[in-house]
């Protein structure tokens, strides 16, 4: 009886120790998950027509695209590309990560454009013209003339390394 007691205490010493050793780190995965699982997302849409003022995979526009795939992994947006420039902290081009929103000017009146940063130089986004789909950011001949900034959503990524 003695014996399985201090087996059970002991037991239960390591486990609290293990769990005060991985306690700290436990939120930091769930964290570096999320860009993964809004990037994955974000390319699942590939192919989905454009439509004015879409918010379902029945057709999107870019703000209602990006709007949704950030609601699938619980993060709520505004819903135009104007007010989602509003929110979030600034990040460099140099420093953009995974599920940072991109922002472009395309109709020559201030941000108008909105998608999703998805790493290696490329973003997801609803085209007008071929409705979700995926871009290089400095493309020459347009999106990399009509870039205008990013913003890191909380909850996404570390807002500390978004300076």
């Amino acid at each position: 009886m003695k014996l399985t007691f201090k087996m059970k205490k002991a037991f239960t010493i390591i486990a609290m120790s293990f769990l005060l050793l991985v306690a700290p780190f436990a939120g930091q995965a769930e964290a570096s998950s999320k860009p993964a699982a809004i990037s994955k997302t974000a390319t699942s849409l590939i192919g989905i027509k454009y439509s004015y003022g879409g918010t379902t995979t029945r057709g999107f526009d870019c703000s209602g695209y990006v709007s949704y795939v950030f609601k699938q992994n619980d993060i709520y947006l505004s819903r135009t590309a104007a007010s989602m420039h509003a929110s979030g902290a600034t990040v460099k081009k140099s420093n953009l990560a995974a599920g940072d929103l991109v922002f472009f000017n395309t109709s020559g009146k201030g941000v108008s454009h909105v998608g999703i940063y998805i790493g290696n130089g490329k973003f997801s986004h609803a085209s007008t013209s071929k409705g979700v789909r995926i871009d290089k950011l400095n493309d020459p001949y347009y999106w990399g003339k009509r870039y205008v900034g990013a913003k890191r959503i909380s909850g996404v990524n570390s807002i500390a390394s978004a300076k």
